[in-house]
């Protein structure tokens, strides 16, 4: 099973108001264990960035002022989506955002029905907790040193960690990782395993003549594979 984890970065919080996004980031799982392909776009969003919004993301205009825009990056992006589940951190905010650029470039948007959102799958996991990325690393002991500011690949990857602490932890059902799954697939099942001598009993020379006698008295010729 394959799913896409993706966040996203952007200049404000309402695409209604004119905001766009100014980074994409995606991390893929097969079976629940991530692949190691990622995918991390840099967009210009064609506009001002808020300095509120600078203080979370660190991305000025200046520095995306020479990155490619939505337009030049969807196939690939898309590609990469395939119709994969999609998982992610307050799904509604990004869901919103990228349909917004879709539509922008006459695209179909992405169903908020496609998506797995890891802030409802903690409301029934941990009622009562606090639900933002930081918190939910802490309390799953993800490892928070590289988040100085949000970044969406970062972001991604650390939502990958927290969703699939949520679902069971990172061994859920006891599945192997997809390089050992193509491994078995190759060499076909393999033999059980034999004990090199077999297990001594347990049940002495002593025990088992008293409970052929005891059969022998009790049920005697009522057994009936003596019959």
């Amino acid at each position: 099973m394959r799913e896409i984890v993706f966040d996203t970065e952007t200049t404000g919080f309402e695409p209604g108001e004119g905001h766009r996004i100014v980074e994409i980031g995606c991390v893929e799982l097969v079976d629940h264990f991530p692949t190691g392909r990622t995918l991390q776009f840099y967009l210009n969003p064609e506009r001002d960035i808020p300095l509120e919004s600078q203080r979370v993301h660190g991305l000025s205009a200046e520095f995306l002022a020479d990155k490619a825009l939505f337009a030049h990056v969807v196939d690939e992006f898309m590609e990469f989506l395939g119709d994969a589940p999609l998982v992610i951190h307050n799904a509604s905010f990004d869901i919103k955002f990228i349909n917004a650029e879709l539509s922008r470039i006459g695209r179909k948007p992405i169903p908020l029905a496609r998506a797995i959102d890891t802030i409802e799958i903690a409301k029934r996991k941990v009622p009562g907790a606090r639900y933002s990325l930081d918190e939910l690393c802490k309390r799953f002991g993800v490892d928070l040193t590289a988040r100085t500011k949000h970044g969406a690949l970062l972001d991604a990857q650390l939502t990958a960690e927290i969703y699939l602490e949520l679902i069971g932890g990172r061994q859920r059902g006891l599945m192997l990782a997809p390089v050992e799954i193509a491994q078995a697939a190759q060499t076909g099942p393999r033999a059980a395993r034999q004990r090199p001598e077999k297990l001594k009993p347990l049940v002495t020379e002593a025990e088992l003549a008293a409970h052929a006698a005891f059969v022998a008295k009790e049920l005697g010729e009522k057994m009936l594979w003596n019959n």
